[in-house]
């Protein structure tokens, strides 16, 4: 049974934002599937560019081992994201907009971005991630 553009990003979404788990991340994607995140500097702490999904599985695993910088939560409700679905029935782009906990002078920093996701097969076969991970340090 194929899963729907909410079901794959929720999945996806839950794996790496919200538990960080390299292998439940990698299961959502096709054997053959890419994950690009094309704002990343080449060399970056956050991989450019992955192949397949055991190179997805390993360097996300090594990713996530690295120390966080950031060390405030998402706040669930003054986050939010909408799905568009596009005239191509694979094709879906998720728009993100993320809003942590306040800092001490009740600040809450946020970050938007966009995902755009090719599916295949109920996988995703090709996740370009527009993000910028120094945007939180």
């Amino acid at each position: 049974m194929s899963r729907t553009p909410q079901q794959i990003f929720e999945s996806y979404l839950y794996a790496g934002a919200m538990t960080r788990n390299a292998d439940a991340l990698a299961e959502n994607f096709t054997a053959d599937g890419v994950l690009e995140a094309p704002l990343m500097p080449a060399g970056g702490a956050f991989p450019r560019r992955l192949v397949g999904r055991e190179e997805i599985r390993s360097a996300m695993a090594a990713y996530y081992e690295q120390p966080v910088t950031f060390d405030r939560s998402p706040n669930l409700e003054k986050s939010g994201y909408l799905l568009h679905t596009t005239s191509d029935p694979d094709v879906f782009i998720a728009e993100i907009d993320t809003v942590f906990d306040g800092d001490k002078d009740g600040d809450d920093p946020a970050v938007s971005l966009v995902q755009i996701f090719r599916i295949r097969d109920g996988k995703i076969a090709r996740l370009r991630d527009y993000f910028a991970p120094g945007l939180l340090s």
